[in-house]
């Protein structure tokens, strides 16, 4: 198939033709057949030659170009793509190195395989400006709702016509077992735009949370209009879900709102949800009273918070159980997805009982260790001590307080507290040492000698290992991954070491070492003042 001025104008109609049934621009499919052509003249006259093709946009006529480029007279190492200085001179006035050399060569005429090629290379690169332009049109509608039309399934993946392209909803995104079959109405969320080598770049979803949110905000002028705010969501998609909201204005019920005259809002959410039961709860600054209100329907007697660690205790009656923990956990699980805190369950009388026990531990470390009665341990604990450490520093005021308690029981009381505590740091000394610690770990401030004992048998033998740990891998901390919270163990965790304190200490140590320049240290608080203030 030659490129004669009989199929010249054919050319340009077939690149219109192609780019208004793809949706792209007509000089994209005009390039893509340049390099297609030049591919098949390549093979033609040679593949080391650098032969480019030029399309007349007007015209259709295909320029067919032979490029060297001119070189020093021993530079040449490809006599197809290159030319003398000496040489180019003949064909160019003035020639300088670097300068092309343009010669025209006659069209090619295109065999059966050839033509076929062509085809293959214009078909790729119309495909990938089609992907192009898709990923343009929708990447900033990433989460969103779009409307589509089922086109197929695939594996049980389903592939949606989103009108100017396609979208994909992978079947561990479609809620519990709903199907679908050709020409369905399908509506989803857009959780992610990317580029992909080959198939559909938009994924939809119908079981993430922000999906939900997304419905409620087109049922809620109040929400869309940001009156009311959507503060965190929790599904468990096709069952049950929890919603927390908050109102701006005084006026306006943030619940009622939502659920809409009779529950016609929320019954829409709901049956797009299939069936999907949803409770919409008030959201407070507050954790504890924003953890009750996630608990509901079970009543709460009372909530322990333990904000270091990331963990909350919720104590219900008896009868309340299996209520506050739901089916199969439900209900726990999402109220601990909304509050974004790990939430241990107990009854009431788990709840005394755990008090008991630690009642009973702490009053024997206390006769095991002082060596005294159980009524005189007991009265101990009973006056808030906890540890040996309370009992050797405190104020000798807070000794007498305790009814029974003179100035002689009150300073023995503490001087063996003292001996006991010098041994035992004494003794884990002596294991550091044995473990191979060294003196410049053993003199650093700010770290006891059970600490020490803890980082040796963690192999932190020296400053240097001490400066190069993170404060997470001291203090420990919490991961969330895929929504799920995992416990990282610190290694000074059981000292009760925060997250500040581990970080304060491994500053300290890297400035000691000269890793760091004290004065940006001193610098940073000030900088972080500065941005409060504005």
């Amino acid at each position: 198939m030659a490129i004669t001025s009989a199929n010249q104008l054919e050319l340009l109609q077939t690149a219109e033709a192609v780019a208004r049934e793809k949706m792209i621009d007509p000089d994209l499919v005009i390039q893509a057949m340049e390099d297609s052509l030049a591919r098949a003249a390549k093979s033609r006259y040679g593949a080391e030659m650098d032969i480019r093709v030029n399309i007349d946009r007007k015209t259709g006529r295909a320029l067919f170009a032979r490029v060297r480029t001119v070189v020093e007279d021993d530079a040449v190492e490809n006599h197809h793509a290159q030319i003398t200085l000496k040489q180019a001179a003949t064909l160019k006035k003035d020639p300088a190195i670097g300068d092309e050399i343009i010669d025209e060569v006659p069209p090619v005429d295109l065999g059966r395989i050839a033509a076929q090629s062509a085809k293959q290379v214009i078909l790729q690169k119309v495909r990938e400006a089609e992907r192009d332009r898709q990923f343009e049109e929708f990447k900033d509608r990433k989460g969103t709702i779009i409307n589509g039309q089922v086109k197929r399934e695939e594996y049980g993946n389903i592939i949606v016509d989103i009108g100017r392209g396609e979208a994909i909803l992978r079947r561990n995104e479609k809620i519990g077992r709903e199907s679908y079959r050709p020409n369905d109405r399908i509506r989803a969320y857009i959780k992610d735009v990317r580029r992909e080598a080959r198939g559909p770049q938009v994924f939809l979803s119908r079981t993430d949370p922000q999906f939900m949110a997304e419905l409620f905000k087109m049922e809620v002028p109040e929400i869309y209009d940001g009156i009311i705010e959507i503060k965190a969501v929790a599904r468990d998609p096709g069952s049950r879900a929890k919603i927390a909201v908050i109102s701006y204005d005084n006026s306006i019920d943030p619940v009622g709102a939502c659920v809409g005259m009779r529950g016609s809002r929320v019954q829409a959410v709901v049956n797009e949800l299939q069936g999907e039961k949803i409770d919409i709860i008030p959201w407070n600054q507050d954790q504890a009273t924003f953890l009750v209100n996630a608990l509901q329907p079970a009543e709460v007697s009372k909530v322990v918070i333990d904000e270091e660690n990331g963990k909350i205790i919720v104590v219900v009656p008896d009868e309340q159980l299996s209520l506050a923990i739901g089916r199969r956990g439900q209900n726990v699980r999402l109220a601990s997805q909304l509050t974004a805190l790990d939430i241990d369950i107990m009854t009431e009388t788990d709840e005394s009982a755990r008090r008991q026990a630690e009642f009973a531990d702490r009053t024997k470390l206390f006769i095991d260790t002082l060596d005294i009665d159980e009524m005189m341990a007991q009265l101990l604990v009973s006056e808030g001590f906890t540890n040996l450490e309370e009992v050797a520093y405190v104020d000798t005021e807070e000794l007498l307080s305790i009814d029974g308690f003179d100035e002689a029981t009150a300073g023995e009381l503490q001087a063996r507290a003292r001996d006991y505590l010098e041994a035992a740091n004494a003794k884990a000394l002596e294991n550091a040492r044995a473990l191979g610690v060294e003196d410049s770990l053993i003199e650093f401030e700010g770290l006891t000698p059970q600490m020490i004992e803890a980082l040796a048998n963690d192999g932190i033998k020296t400053l240097e290992d001490f400066a190069t740990c993170a404060d997470w891998e001291l203090a420990g901390g919490w991961t969330t991954v895929n929504g799920a919270r995992h416990k990282d163990e610190g290694v000074l965790e059981k000292f009760d070491v925060s997250l500040e304190e581990a970080q304060t200490l491994v500053m300290t140590a890297r400035v000691m070492l000269g890793w760091v320049d004290p004065t940006e240290l001193e610098a940073a608080p000030e900088d972080e003042e500065e941005e409060a203030e504005v």
